[in-house]
């Protein structure tokens, strides 16, 4: 049965600097008492809307990340359930013009921790290592709740940070659906934002929500091993800066690719890019990401 420790897939993504993330096999069944320990590096360059800021413009951030997450499962009123816990360290650097003027910043440090709850409430029950073995997928509806905490490095003098100086929570619904080889999968957010009460320049900012669907298709070669393209579109999340609006609601979209293959009986990879395909304003950057996970049963 320890062959099966490869497939258990986390859902999570190093891109976690950004909110606009590509997410397949979120709702995923996974054995329970499954634990995963991520390791992760990823590059993003490009307008980067949580950097979008006042008075600048025209900004090309690059961002380094290194990832450690830890993931476990647990049964839950006989439903599969998961916790994950995401631990980014960023470097940043990039530049902008800001009132005309050419400026540059680069930076290191924690960014914003990210820990979430997901819940399957159909077609994903709570399997022991053994009784998963035999499990075949046909539906999954799931629920996720995620809060993003405001521990990345943060300067209010500055414009751009690795950091948001702000909580978020973000709640989630998903569905899942297999036929043969292939998985079809649906969800959607919303990411409600607390206010920043120390942004540049003593400015209170507040951010609407932002509001995101996404699709993803799935081809499954063998156990744990798939390939998955999927997109996504997003809108909302216009700032409003000591009570003023800043015309700047973002109603773009995004695809991207995942690939996923095992390595040995506790070691798997996962290799991640995407890219802006219709952009109204910010985010129209490109990400690429490589994660290593490390499986085991308690």
């Amino acid at each position: 049965m320890k062959k099966l420790l490869p497939i258990i897939l986390f859902a999570i993504s190093i891109q976690s600097l950004t909110a606009q993330t590509l997410e397949p096999k979120l709702y995923a069944n996974t054995p329970i008492d499954a634990n995963v320990i991520f390791i992760g590096y990823g590059h993003t360059q490009g307008a980067i809307p949580e950097n979008q800021s006042l008075g600048l413009e025209d900004p090309n951030l690059k961002i380094s990340s290194a990832l450690l997450a830890y993931g476990r499962s647990f049964d839950f009123l006989g439903h599969n359930a998961k916790f994950d816990l995401m631990l980014p360290i960023a470097s940043l650097s990039g530049t902008a013009e800001q009132y005309g003027i050419d400026v540059s910043r680069d930076v290191d440090g924690l960014a914003d921790t990210k820990i979430r709850l997901t819940f399957n409430l159909l077609g994903a029950p709570a399997l022991s290592l053994q009784e998963f073995a035999s499990y075949k997928q046909d539906t999954i509806v799931g629920v996720s709740i995620q809060a993003t905490l405001p521990t990345g490095q943060y300067d209010g003098s500055r414009l751009v940070n690795i950091g948001t100086n702000r909580w978020a929570i973000k709640p989630a619904i998903g569905i899942s659906k297999r036929v043969s080889d292939y998985t079809f999968e649906f969800a959607a957010d919303a990411e409600f934002y607390s206010t920043n009460d120390d942004f540049y320049g003593g400015i209170k900012r507040k951010q609407d929500p932002v509001y995101s669907a996404q699709v993803h298709a799935l081809y499954t070669f063998r156990r744990g091993m798939w390939l998955a393209v999927g997109g996504t579109y997003y809108r909302g999340g216009e700032y409003i800066n000591d009570g003023i609006g800043t015309n700047n609601q973002l109603r773009n979209s995004r695809m991207g690719m995942t690939f996923a293959m095992p390595i040995d009986k506790q070691n798997s990879f996962k290799v991640y890019g995407s890219k802006g395909i219709n952009v109204r304003y910010g985010s129209d950057f490109d990400a690429i990401a490589v994660v290593w996970q490390y499986s085991w049963m308690d």
